[in-house]
């Protein structure tokens, strides 16, 4: 297995991402705002939410607003989501020749039935040819001037597992790395995640030179040095154990470097971060929408920590930044952070149900002239989720 020393280099063009950590693309939550708090605490590479290529190819204007960085903002990084070659190559072109990022990340991970009903997300690695031929076009259109990794899950299913030919197949292909959550479309976010199958597809692409980052249950600083030693992982890439602790990236950099890890916030700090935050959202979307948005992570930022129950149900409902402030002065703030419960799992754990797929999807690993028109209108799925 490999030391720290020996991992290969994670880098977006001459920046080097020191240390190996990425921000795992979120809808709804790794906006403009999320990522400022995420790089306040540490280094790292914050990926944008998912953006589909024909809404960007259409020039939506969300979707234009999604790949709108903070001036300060680098390296940029997008996630493109797409189930035609020619159109992602055209999104690819957008991006490159408008110099809107500076990182690609495709998205063949999305285990959501919303987008697997058509064959995309976690479902399109199984059709091989058009997979390959996505990648490719992607890599092409980038012509070298934007690095494009590839996110994806380990399969469907147990019995319809895709990750190490297609991770061979992006090799090839040309891609900066491969990121690989050790779940399949049916396990969603039940269980726990198979950093084994992490391991096979270091393994895999070692003689090529490719990356290999490692997704799934990594609630601590300790889970991700525990990956990359047990899988040999180039680096990392953090989704749910953020949700509610941006400051979790502090403590990847310092352990990634060795140094003593800072302690968990007490309650008084945890509230003022929520506070930036919502404030972060509604500079950048109006009280309003900004208010509205900051609902969904109050459990997430109050998780172990003892708030009255009427005060957490009113958070919920939160309409104003004055509102927000009152509820806040109501709450015990002196408290320690619960580390039996802060962290530990967090955000969605539901799964182990078969994935809806379009029928006969599963009958041949080549995509055919039915399954072609089906998995078009994939592409149709609004960006950020």
């Amino acid at each position: 297995m490999m030391t720290t020393q020996e991992r290969l280099p994670i880098a977006v063009g001459d920046q080097v991402i020191d240390p190996p950590v990425v921000l795992a693309p979120m809808a709804g939550i790794t906006n403009r705002a999320f990522r400022r708090l995420c790089r306040e605490s540490g280094a790292g590479l914050y990926v944008s939410e998912m953006v589909t290529s024909r809404a960007l190819v259409e020039r939506n204007e969300a979707t234009m607003d999604l790949v709108a960085f903070a001036h300060d903002e680098s390296p940029r990084s997008v996630q493109l989501y797409g189930v035609d070659p020619q159109v992602m190559a055209k999104a690819v072109r957008i991006i490159v020749e408008e110099d809107r990022a500076d990182h690609i990340d495709m998205n063949f991970g999305c285990p959501v039935p919303k987008v697997t009903r058509k064959g995309g997300g976690s479902a399109l690695p199984w059709k091989k040819d058009l997979f390959a031929s996505i990648v490719e076009s992607a890599v092409e259109a980038a012509d070298g001037r934007v690095p494009v990794s590839v996110k994806m899950r380990k399969g469907i299913d147990d019995a319809h597992l895709t990750y190490l030919e297609a991770g061979r197949t992006a090799a090839l292909a040309g891609v900066a790395w491969v990121a690989l959550h050790g779940r399949t479309a049916h396990d969603m976010y039940s269980g726990q995640a198979d950093w084994q199958a992490i391991a096979r597809l270091k393994e895999e692409l070692a003689p090529l030179g490719t990356p290999v980052l490692g997704n799934g249950d990594i609630w601590t600083a300790a889970d991700a040095l525990r990956m990359v030693e047990v899988t040999g992982a180039d680096g990392v890439v953090v989704g749910r154990g953020c949700l509610g602790r941006p400051w979790l990236f502090g403590h990847l950099v310092a352990a990634f470097r060795g140094d003593p890890l800072p302690v968990e916030p007490r309650l008084d700090e945890v509230l003022r971060t929520l506070r930036r935050h919502a404030q972060l959202l509604c500079a950048d979307f109006g009280e309003v929408k900004g208010c509205r948005d900051i609902r969904k992570h109050m459990a997430w930022y109050l998780k172990g920590f003892r708030v009255p129950q009427p005060i957490r149900q009113s958070l919920g409902t939160v309409a104003t930044l004055a509102e927000l402030d009152a509820l806040l002065a109501q709450i015990d703030a002196d408290q320690d952070f619960n580390d039996d419960v802060g962290t530990g799992p967090r955000g969605r754990t539901s799964g182990g149900r078969a994935p809806t797929l379009p029928e006969g999807w599963l009958d041949s690993p080549f995509i055919d002239a039915e399954s072609a028109c089906v998995v078009a209108e994939a592409e149709l799925s609004v960006s950020g989720g």
